[in-house]
């Protein structure tokens, strides 16, 4: 499904520093930036309501460019542009090289089929493409604004500015872009989902590589693609996945992150704080958001029986929200399934690998190791899920980084 080398260089991004030739006041790194971008690219997309859109290809596509960027490293976006513009066979080829035995085992090598194409053959995925590059923009403008704070007293910070405040005009053929550009609603959303990169996992113990509630949120949309690829999941199963699992700890940024072992010490906790996220969501982070899409985001973050949350249940959404024990029979666009479950045993994945790398890498609390522990019992009591060995996946990796 995914290798623990390809896991490696996923949570790469997480120390591939950006704008680092400028004074910050806040690390920004690689894989926020992404995470930033597929959230922003989600609502490009859906409110531009273009039926040649098409969502699979668009996260895939993601996913695709976050892999050449993790490998060309912190080369600065000028000079990777450049170099695309001049060099792109060798760049490419050069970048598919490198992935070719980390990507090869992925679906029997037609993942790197798909990955190759897309490379070498700017038509594939080409609308998708275009969404991807204008969310990339905001993403990227949004980290300015927190450079120019720090970075006034610099000769050239000015002919920056007025180079990213042009760009905008290549994507208003975008709604969503016309709309954040105007500072419309829309905009303050992309503000609120930002700040999440200020929130860090693990809070109360040091870790590396330090990794932010944003970049986490990536990381389990990614594991639950390669997830829905694995079950042959429809195209609106692996969607619905994705987002799901992308904006699932979206409410953290208006609660903050109230660690697992204390949310569930005390009797009652976890409902008062789900009750108090519902509360925000339909005050703080719907009305930020087209009126057409509330219903279908709603879905996404777990919201069901209107007064109910939680995004880790198995889901059907036909006319009216199911709970379902297993989606056996529902893989179909028209049910619009969610595997909450298996999206539950990802999150769960993603923090064993929080502590496991920074034990690797030295760091080691007895926060990180009790932690670990406990994530890996709870994973040796609930196997397997939807024919996933999540147990032995753990294992897996865990002996790939004491190898």
């Amino acid at each position: 499904m995914i290798t623990p080398r390809l896991i490696e260089l996923l949570f790469s991004a997480a120390s591939i520093q950006r704008w680092n030739d400028y004074p910050r006041m806040v690390e920004l790194v690689e894989l926020d930036k992404q995470a930033h971008k597929f959230i922003i690219a989600y609502f490009l997309a859906k409110i531009e309501n273009d039926k040649n859109i098409n969502f699979f290809s668009l996260i895939e596509a993601g996913i695709f460019e976050f892999l050449r960027r993790v490998v060309v490293t912190d080369m600065r976006p000028d000079v990777f542009r450049k170099i695309l513009q001049e060099k792109k066979d060798e760049l490419n080829g050069w970048v598919i090289k490198q992935l070719h035995n980390d990507l090869k085992p992925i679906e029997d090598g037609a993942f790197l089929q798909r990955f190759e194409k897309f490379l070498l053959d700017e038509t594939m995925y080409e609308k998708e493409r275009f969404i991807l590059k204008a969310a990339s923009y905001l993403s990227t403008r949004w980290e300015f604004s927190i450079i120019y704070q720090t970075s006034q007293f610099l000769n050239d910070i000015e002919d920056v500015k007025n180079a990213v405040d042009d760009e905008i005009e290549d994507y208003y053929e975008l709604i969503g872009v016309r709309k954040i550009a105007l500072n419309k609603k829309l905009s303050r959303f992309v503000d609120l989902s930002g700040r999440l990169r200020f929130q860090k996992r693990w809070a109360q113990t040091p870790r590396i590589p330090e990794t932010s509630v944003l970049g986490h949120m990536l990381i389990v949309a990614i594991f639950s693609y390669f997830y829905s690829r694995k079950i042959d999941a429809c195209e609106k199963r692996l969607e619905n996945n994705f987002f799901c699992a992308l904006f699932h700890d979206l409410p953290e940024a208006l609660t903050k992150d109230i660690i697992t072992p204390v949310k569930y010490s005390v009797s009652g906790l976890d409902e008062i704080i789900s009750a108090f996220e519902i509360e925000k969501i339909q005050n703080d982070i719907l009305p930020l958001i087209p009126s057409s899409l509330q219903n279908e985001f709603s879905y996404l973050l777990g919201i069901y029986d209107h007064n109910q949350k939680d995004e880790f249940l198995n889901k059907i959404y036909i006319d009216q929200i199911k709970i379902m024990d297993s989606l056996d029979g529902y893989n179909d666009n028209y049910c619009n399934p969610i595997d909450g479950v298996a999206l539950k045993a990802f999150d769960r994945l993603a923090a064993f690998i929080e502590a496991t790398l920074s034990i690797y890498h030295g760091v080691k609390s007895n926060e990180l190791i009790k932690g670990k522990k406990q994530i890996m019992a709870k994973m040796e009591e609930n196997q397997i899920i939807s024919g996933i060995d999540f147990y032995t996946l753990a294992k897996n990796i865990e002996n790939y980084f004491e190898r």
